[in-house]
């Protein structure tokens, strides 16, 4: 039984030693370990457990009833030394295989959530990268466009420049047009003033000699 013990503690400290260093051996021993809780192998387990803690009661009932043999009596005898000193090994054994039991249960569950953090921590980085890749691919689209739109702006922007001076030269010429209607209207005004003035003239001097035509016809009839 104590051999038994040794060798099942012993075992579980090498697990827990590759478990603890990153060997080729770690990954071998976390599939055993991953098979070991599929199926029965849980059933089994908690039986072996169950098994040990029932077998380390007993030998802490053992210990508690030599411990009162030996309050009662008041002597020790050399068997119950014996008996003492085993059952007290085989407890602090199998409450050390137990407790390294589950040490290696809780070092097994730590390193699968370890390793699944870093397959999302692997994924997340991968989204990362294509999303700022794809970032760049959409500014550098995005840069080209606003060229493009620029250099269309630009040559808009030189074709109103060049309407724009047509349309100057086609003011100033129509500007110049307008002064000399100006300078020529007023002309024709002035002279229309005096075409006027000299019809009145005209006019005047018409009644004047017909004035005088009916007077002297009237003075050759008289």
């Amino acid at each position: 039984m104590i051999q038994l013990l040794f060798t099942l503690i012993a075992s579980e400290m090498l697990l827990i030693l590759l478990f603890s260093f990153k060997t080729p051996l770690r990954k071998l021993v976390i599939l055993a370990v991953d098979r070991m809780k599929r199926g029965r192998g849980p059933i089994m387990v908690k039986t072996v457990a169950g098994t040990v803690l029932i077998v380390l009661l007993s030998s802490l009932n053992s210990m508690v009833t030599i411990q009162k043999r030996w309050v009662d009596d008041g002597a020790v005898t050399p068997t119950d030394q014996v008996l003492m000193v085993r059952h007290l090994l085989e407890a602090t054994l199998m409450g050390g295989s137990l407790f390294l039991a589950l040490m290696i249960d809780r070092l097994h569950h730590y390193m699968r959530e370890l390793h699944i953090r870093r397959k999302g921590m692997e994924v997340i980085k991968k989204q990362s990268r294509a999303m700022e890749e794809g970032k760049v691919s959409s500014k550098s689209e995005e840069i080209k466009a606003l060229e493009e739109e620029r250099t269309d702006l630009q040559t808009k922007l030189k074709h109103l420049e060049l309407e724009l001076e047509s349309k100057a030269k086609d003011v100033s010429a129509t500007e110049a047009n307008v002064v000399a209607l100006r300078k020529q209207s007023e002309g024709l005004l002035l002279e229309y003033d005096r075409l006027v003035e000299e019809n009145q003239n005209l006019r005047s001097q018409l009644q004047s000699v017909d004035r005088r035509l009916s007077r002297s016809g009237s003075k050759k009839n008289s």
